[in-house]
């Protein structure tokens, strides 16, 4: 009886070095190295909110409105509840008047009432000697932010299936009517 004690106590011993080894190696995950980005761009996108009175230049309108807002100023309240279409030129410095590489078109909403942040859903669309093709993003764009992360969701042509992450920054805010964002591309699929 003593020795079966013994043989028990021994096999329970050597259950909990084993469990407590295999755990603390199950603990330890390998480094990974971080992926480099396949692709590296950076843009800029203009965007001229119409306000009533710029129609002839106006890249964007505010498409719905809460019920306090209307349609040619965006409402009180950080926005809220504003809706924004946008059709914007892209170039390759923060020249408004530099010739367009593509267009950044889709659209934002402002999804909060306490502070300024919007949802964005958008493509670029090339059709320069350069690059052909799409570049699509999504993702919430919380605006007070000095860099913001969005997500690469898929392209077409030379960026087709590509996923990574877009940094934006505001690179110019003209009050209610223009603005520019920086947009530095890292690709981590590349086909």
């Amino acid at each position: 009886m003593e020795k079966a004690m013994k043989e028990n106590r021994l096999s329970s011993i050597l259950f909990i070095v084993l469990f407590l080894c295999g755990s603390t190696s199950m603990a330890h995950k390998p480094f990974r190295h971080r992926p480099q980005p396949c692709n590296h761009l950076v843009f800029y996108f203009h965007d001229v909110i119409y306000n009533g009175k710029n129609a002839g230049n106006a890249t964007s309108a505010i498409v719905a409105a809460p019920s306090w807002g209307n349609h040619t100023i965006l409402s009180r309240l950080n926005h809220f509840g504003d809706m924004v279409v946008f059709d914007d030129p892209i170039t390759l410095d923060n020249n408004l008047h530099s010739p367009p590489v593509g267009r950044a078109q889709g659209m934002y909403f402002y999804d909060k009432k306490e502070i300024f942040t919007a949802w964005v859903a958008f493509s670029f669309v090339f059709n320069s000697t350069k690059h052909k093709g799409t570049i699509n993003f999504a993702g919430a764009d919380p605006l007070m932010n000095k860099t913001r992360d969005i997500s690469v969701i898929g392209g077409t042509g030379d960026f087709f299936m590509a996923r990574g992450i877009a940094t934006l920054s505001t690179d110019a805010f003209e009050g209610e009517v223009y603005f520019r964002l920086r947009v530095d591309i890292n690709l981590y699929e590349c086909y």
